[in-house]
């Protein structure tokens, strides 16, 4: 991760390929499956989700990322080791007003059972659902509001999570090769293989993560509330493309009372 100038945006940057940019934002979703992707110009950066949403809760709006392959790390599955990361390296407040999406009128998704909905408020809150019928889970609700502090406590640490009946099936489909018991809370038909939970609600708590990582490719922080129930990647995604695509659902804005924001006002980078 490095340093980088206002206005530019998290930038991921392929170093084994002479550099080539791709950036951080809605136009640039390639697919989405079990992970979100970018690409352009042919260029792919998979597994973007975990990054990305450590940079939205350390409130970094500018940075360059630079990979020598296609995929960003799993670490340990969370967005923890990232936060780490950025904490060990510092940040630098930029001089210019960091620029908002507030969210001016709601928009709602539907697919089958699965929702999606953001609406106007005058910070970034999430509340998500989500149901699975395995007996540790069922179904869980989180909210949160994205400010003192609420990131790196509830939402950072949280594990992705797969089920060990379903391992075959997905490993024929090119998936989670690198999956492990070190980066992934793995489920059994009853109980959890490799214990112990981070949190009680550890599921939810990754959910979100995911959520506001793939909302970072607004390419800006959002003022408004997200309410979501098993949406999923794609319904996270479609979302972005369809606010940032039709007028009227959000607009740019600046805020000069600090007050008013999780974060101060001016844009936040990386430090060297």
């Amino acid at each position: 991760m490095l340093p980088a100038p206002v206005g530019t945006g998290i930038v991921f940057r392929r170093v084994d390929l002479d550099g080539f940019e791709v950036e951080a934002i809605g136009r640039n979703v390639a697919k989405v499956s079990y992970a979100t992707s970018l690409m352009k110009k042919g260029v792919l950066i998979s597994t973007t989700e975990h990054l990305l949403s450590a940079f939205i809760g350390m409130g970094i709006d500018n940075a360059i990322v630079e990979l020598d392959n296609l995929e960003v790390p799993i670490l340990d599955g969370s967005a923890l080791p990232f936060v780490a990361m950025i904490g060990s390296a510092g940040v630098r407040q930029q001089r210019r007003k960091r620029v908002y999406l507030k969210i001016l009128r709601p928009c709602e998704l539907r697919e089958g059972d699965k929702f999606i909905g953001i609406y106007p408020g005058e910070r970034y809150s999430v509340s998500y659902a989500i149901d699975f019928p395995h007996p540790l889970i069922g179904r869980e609700q989180l909210q949160v509001e994205l400010c003192n502090g609420s990131y790196l406590n509830q939402i950072a640490a949280a594990r992705t999570f797969g089920f060990l009946e379903q391992q075959q099936a997905m490993l024929n489909m090119g998936l989670i090769r690198g999956a492990s018991r070190d980066n992934c809370v793995v489920l059994t038909r009853d109980d959890i293989d490799n214990p112990p939970l981070r949190y009680r609600d550890e599921f939810v708590r990754h959910k979100v993560l995911d959520l506001i990582g793939d909302l970072a490719l607004f390419g800006r922080r959002i003022l408004g509330y997200v309410k979501a129930d098993r949406a999923g990647h794609a319904l996270h995604t479609a979302i972005v493309s369809r606010i940032l695509r039709e007028p009227g659902y959000a607009e740019e804005i600046t805020l000069d009372d600090a007050a008013a924001s999780p974060w101060p006002t001016e844009h936040l980078a990386v430090a060297d």
